[in-house]
């Protein structure tokens, strides 16, 4: 498979900046099979069934880009340089693993300071990352985290605008429990209260699962071949109340439909043969192209993605390449919002 056969050509004003609100008036792409059909995410009700399962992530962004100073000596005396850093992962000891820009300029040693009352120390630089322990720790270090951190908007977003307080609201779903994502599962954000008492009301179940998404989600393919490309690891955990909830929808003939990629790729890491699924926590780095088999789910709901990405790998796996051309064509027609704050789609192969 080569990347070139997972390539679009996207109008740059499809791309959205802000969502729609309220949240279930964005547009939904129902892909049924051969049919496709413009609903909106409000008529969920009236396109799902009794019975359905719907897998949704439960994890929670965390206000993970940081902007600091990093003090230096120059012939002019001391000065300060910018720097922006992106948490991407708690380490065992304490330490957070971190984007930085301009990584080139930082060394091992240095000090990077957010605040007054927030710095960290560069205790490793990698080839694409850094390692920072900071002065805080526990619930210091969340409170002001969450005082001076940001909202890790998508690099489409954030080339062009700033984040804002308003993202802190927009860029969370309702049912955000467990911090440590730094990216959100966005097919998650169309759904508010209301619609969810909706579907719960005309018996559509919801089996609750986390996997914290990192920012290897953003990261593009650089490998001609997909084959070699490697995904990021990121951590899960599937409840056994989850498994036993989608294997008893399974068993009843009902639907098992993941809420985004996230929930997809956790629930499919964790199966243990057709319609089987246990408990399981770790970390995955599942990488779904076409022609991989899927065990549990019978669809996907979710939003647009980037062109020549693994999501619109997944995406051909579950639907056909050639299916989801034409499916992605039909949107930009149509002028959907695409990416994290567009719209979305429901594919039920």
């Amino acid at each position: 498979m080569k990347l070139s056969e997972f390539d679009f050509t996207l109008p740059e004003d499809l791309i959205a900046t802000r969502p729609v609100r309220p949240r279930p008036a964005a547009r939904l792409l129902l892909a049924q099979g051969d049919t496709i059909t413009d609903r909106h995410v409000a008529d969920l009700p009236d396109i799902l069934r009794p019975g359905d399962l719907l897998v949704i992530n439960t994890t929670k962004v965390i206000p993970a880009r940081l902007f600091g100073q990093r003090p230096r000596d120059s012939a002019q005396g001391p000065v300060s340089a910018k720097i922006e850093v992106t948490l991407t992962e708690p380490q065992p000891d304490g330490s957070w693993r971190a984007l930085a820009k301009p990584l080139r300029k930082l060394a091992e040693g240095e000090e990077i300071i957010f605040t007054d009352s927030l710095r960290a120390q560069v205790v490793q630089r990698g080839a694409e990352d850094v390692v920072l322990r900071f002065n805080l720790a526990g619930d210091d270090f969340d409170a002001e985290l969450d005082r001076a951190g940001q909202m890790p908007l998508p690099p489409y977003i954030a080339g062009r605008r700033a984040a804002d307080a308003q993202d802190r609201e927009d860029y969370q779903t309702v049912f955000a429990r467990t911090p440590g994502a730094v990216a959100a599962p966005t097919a998650s954000l169309h759904f508010d209260a209301d619609l969810l008492e909706q579907l719960r009301a005309m018996g559509v179940g919801f089996a609750e699962v986390t996997l914290h998404v990192g920012a290897g989600t953003f990261l593009p393919v650089k490998v001609d071949d997909v084959r070699a490309h490697k995904m990021h690891a990121e951590w899960g955990q599937v409840t056994p109340e989850a498994a036993a909830q989608i294997m008893a929808t399974h068993a009843s003939g009902g639907r098992v439909i993941a809420v985004g990629t996230t929930a997809l790729r956790l629930i499919e890491t964790a199966a243990t043969g057709p319609g089987q699924i246990g408990a399981w926590s770790g970390k995955t780095d599942i990488f779904i192209t076409p022609g991989f088999r899927f065990q549990l789910a019978h669809g996907l709901m979710t939003n647009f993605h980037l062109p020549k990405s693994t999501l619109m790998m997944l995406v051909s796996a579950l639907m056909g390449r050639e299916r989801i051309m034409g499916i992605y064509a039909h949107a930009i027609a149509q002028r959907y919002r695409f990416f994290s704050y567009g719209d979305s789609s429901l594919l039920l192969p």
